[in-house]
């Protein structure tokens, strides 16, 4: 799928220093103010560009948007890599997930902006689409990590259930996000037990 995030692609040092201070300017303005107030000019002002500069890489607020959120995706993508990697057992599969779930949960309550860049990016169909696809490759690594502890008989099962969970966490973090603290930590805690349930029924015990 191709996102249109940056207009021109920066290819020398200077150009990508410059695209690299309009994302951090971006990011400085939503987690002061939010996204939704953002202005282009702003963003150019706080950035010290030029504005035409800033048109030449975004052609708008929703590319830098999109940018912002695919560079989250990319993060949570390597600690996914790094945290299933020489999964021995059932049970260390399950602390790492569970562990990988409580980090994206943190990522979200100890970082602002994360979680209203994703907010502000949720009425953009792009996104939306990008979103799937994204928890479709997480689902790869977390079937690819984890499939030598299901039994054969159960791979397709753990191979739909590992894009259906990766779906859902997303939607359960955004969830307990949404509501107060207390509330969000007690939904997580059930799903994390589900998380778990589930996967107790597809890991066989030895690795």
């Amino acid at each position: 799928m191709t996102v249109e995030t940056a207009r021109r692609k920066p290819t020398q040092a200077r150009a990508r220093e410059r695209v690299e201070r309009i994302l951090a300017a971006a990011a400085d303005i939503i987690s002061e103010t939010g996204s939704e107030p953002m202005r282009m000019s702003e963003i150019a002002e706080r950035a010290g560009v030029p504005i035409g500069s800033l048109y030449q890489y975004f052609p708008d607020k929703a590319a830098i948007l999109r940018t912002l959120a695919i560079r989250v995706m990319e993060r949570v993508r390597q600690g996914l890599v790094a945290g299933f990697a020489e999964i021995r057992s059932a049970g260390d599969a399950i602390a790492r997930v569970d562990a990988s779930l409580m980090d994206y949960y943190r990522l979200f309550l100890d970082e602002p902006v994360v979680r209203d860049i994703w907010s502000g990016t949720q009425s953009d169909k792009t996104l939306q689409d990008l979103d799937i696809e994204d928890s479709r490759e997480n689902a790869r690594i977390f079937f690819a990590s984890l499939k030598h502890l299901v039994a054969k008989r159960d791979q397709a099962r753990f191979e739909a259930a590992a894009f259906l969970l990766m779906q859902l966490t997303g939607t359960a973090v955004r969830l307990a996000i949404a509501v107060d603290r207390r509330e969000g930590d007690r939904l997580m805690k059930e799903y994390r037990a589900l998380m778990r349930r589930e996967l107790e029924s597809l890991l066989h015990p030895r690795g």
